[in-house]
């Protein structure tokens, strides 16, 4: 199975930047779309960005469009997810997960905390 590592989490404060890093173990990421999913307190996991194999589009939920930024950065194969002007609405835990087919996300890694404090 695919292994994923997320790292980059913390607190911040509104307005600020976050960059969140997925990264992998003994399997190339190109070969997977890679997605992005949060979890606030008391409410489902929701969408926020994907990136397709091999970098070739993206795409990210209304709630984020224009904020945040989804990139590949192949020789350390990883994937970043790059917020900025985050709200406090952002705060939640994020994911990262892979699929090998479009929407169909069968590898999960663990769960970073963002806080984003008014």
């Amino acid at each position: 199975q695919v292994q994923l590592v997320v790292s980059g989490g913390g607190l911040v404060q509104a307005g600020g930047s976050l960059r969140l890093s997925c990264a992998a173990s003994g399997r190339t990421l190109s070969t997977y779309h890679m997605g992005w999913f949060r979890q606030a307190p008391g409410k489902e996991r929701e969408f926020v960005a994907v990136i397709t194999k091999s970098g070739g589009s993206t795409d990210y939920a209304d709630s984020v469009k224009g904020r945040f930024t989804n990139s590949r950065d192949s020789a350390k194969n990883t994937v970043n997810l790059q917020m900025n002007s985050l709200k406090p609405e952002d705060t939640a835990v994020y994911y990262c997960a892979a699929a090998l087919k479009y929407h169909v996300y069968n590898y999960w890694g663990q769960g970073t905390q963002v806080t984003v404090s008014s």
